[in-house]
């Protein structure tokens, strides 16, 4: 036999072609995933994000409060959803992430920048994501007074009016306090789906799928058994994550820990239902852990954790809303830092109920398919 054959060669290419078109799932990942991060990097994400929602509180709206909210609006960084909110409103509105400003303006406000007797203004930011507000923030102190020293015929070098900015939640704009809860969501979502979607694959690739689905099991059962494991394996990294974000980083712990507990509980119950969903669509091992990823990527990019949600276009924000790591992370970050009540988290927490019942579904109608 020569050393090489090109005979032989042909023979082994066509074979790894013809198990590569078999392998639909691989041949997916080869061209999806190189696409979806060309699409996701270059039009979705966006580290300087635009038009950011704001409640204006304003008792008496006079010139000079109308013509500082236009100059503003200007900057392309604010759009003011709320432009007549109560105090009690606003404090609302940025609890829930509603908005991400909130503009205080005195009922004296006018009178004061008439006789120049040290008018302020109060602007309030929502510090949980420092990245987001960093941009408006820069561009607040020369905006607003060039726009009241236009009003008032004065020099914009000497401002009629200072502008008083206070970081909420996050005065001091740590990043970790940002970072560090949401790594809670990204690692429970990238262990407990990959474990869980391998673990009926493995007993495919095992052979022991038949004598499991000879047992006396209802399908829900076999799929609480294949479960349960990894959620008590997901309230172990929780453990460790809490402690190493209170120990470690010093991130505050301001809401109610039983409120986390419930958020934590539902999204753990919809990953490890999402890994078993996974694992009935494969075959292997391998197609579940490239499924996993298929489905990790994006969640990633798209759920405000790397980059600013609100600085996306609609299009990959509607997209972001599918992902339940999308909700996890205002809810943690809601209760953790800002002290969100039920009432304030309610929106998240019923959208994690609302895909851990679909996803539920799906895994069992998929399951009973696979009987045959």
């Amino acid at each position: 036999m020569t050393w090489f054959s090109s005979i032989r060669l042909r023979a082994l290419l066509i074979k790894e072609l013809i198990q590569m078109r078999r392998d639909r799932v691989t041949f997916a990942m080869m061209l999806g995933v190189p696409l979806m991060q060309l699409l996701l990097f270059g039009f979705a994400i966006n580290n300087d994000p635009k038009h950011l929602p704001a409640a204006l509180v304003a008792p008496t709206q006079d010139r000079f409060t109308r013509a500082m909210v236009s100059a503003l609006e200007l900057t392309g960084y604010y759009e003011f959803v709320e432009p007549a909110a109560s105090a009690g409103q606003a404090e609302r509105m940025m609890a829930r992430g509603d908005v991400s400003f909130v503009v205080t303006v005195p009922s004296d406000f006018g009178r004061r920048v008439e006789r120049g007797d040290n008018a302020q203004i109060l602007i309030e930011a929502d510090g949980t994501d420092p990245a987001v507000a960093s941009g408006a923030i820069s561009t607040l102190g020369t905006v607003a007074a060039d726009a009241l020293a236009r009003e008032t015929g004065q020099d914009a070098a000497t401002p009629p009016a200072q502008i008083i900015v206070h970081r909420r939640y996050n005065p001091e704009g740590i990043t970790q306090f940002n970072i560090v809860p949401g790594l809670m969501g990204v690692i429970l979502q990238m262990i407990l789906v990959m474990m869980t979607s391998m673990a009926l694959t493995r007993e495919i690739e095992r052979g022991t799928m038949e004598n499991l689905l000879a047992m006396p099991a209802t399908p829900i059962e076999i799929m609480l058994g294949k479960t349960i494991p990894y959620m008590c394996v997901g309230a172990v990294q929780v453990v460790v994550v809490l402690a190493a974000a209170k120990l470690l980083f010093g991130v505050p712990f301001i809401g109610s820990f039983g409120l986390l507990g419930l958020g934590v509980f539902v999204f753990v119950l919809s990953m490890v239902i999402l890994g078993y969903l996974i694992s009935t669509l494969a075959r292997t091992q391998m197609q579940a852990m490239q499924l996993t990823f298929f489905f990790f990527l994006p969640s990633l990019l798209l759920s405000g954790f790397m980059f600013p949600f609100r600085g996306m276009p609609g299009w990959a924000q509607t997209l972001g809303e599918v992902f339940p790591l999308t909700h996890f992370l205002r809810l943690i970050r809601g209760v953790m830092l800002k002290g969100a009540t039920l009432a304030d988290v309610a929106g998240p927490l019923m959208a994690l109920c609302l895909f851990t019942l679909v996803l539920g579904g799906l895994a069992l109608m998929r399951f009973r398919r696979t009987l045959d």
